[in-house]
């Protein structure tokens, strides 16, 4: 298992142990866990996120870190957008969609203002845009 599957479990864990809430980088912020399919593997995926909430949506970005390429959870999504979340002790069905200009630059400003390492990751990617997905209540 890779040192990064390791963090992602012990944060998967210390947020189900504490209603939602974690520590470390995660201290007051709001985190989610997104709960995926593979699309190659067809195994169950889990990942934390930060996301910020827009009314009755969650809101998350495929930045992988700044990273030149989009993580594997967002692969997912676009194979299968009928996923689910658990925020703090509520798991929600819910449908992911990419946001699309303007509004995915509208959103990307909103939440990157509140976490400021958003904006830094973008400022680290020039070969892709970060996607902005928004998730909807089923």
């Amino acid at each position: 298992m890779s040192s990064q599957n390791d963090r992602n479990k012990q944060i998967i864990e210390e947020f189900r142990a504490n209603g939602g809430q974690v520590g470390g980088f995660f201290t007051n912020r709001p985190i989610l866990l997104l709960h995926t399919t593979g699309a190659k593997s067809g195994q169950p995926r889990v990942n934390p996120l930060v996301y910020m909430a827009d009314g009755d949506r969650w809101i998350i970005i495929a930045s992988k870190g700044g990273s030149p390429t989009h993580p594997d959870w967002y692969y997912n999504l676009l194979a299968n957008p009928k996923v689910s979340i658990e925020v703090g002790t509520e798991h929600v069905p819910v449908t992911a969609a990419i946001a699309e200009e303007p509004e995915r630059s509208e959103l990307y400003a909103k939440i990157a203002a509140q976490h400021h390492f958003f904006a830094d990751y973008a400022q680290k990617v020039v070969t892709r845009v970060i996607p902005v997905i928004i998730l909807t209540r089923r």
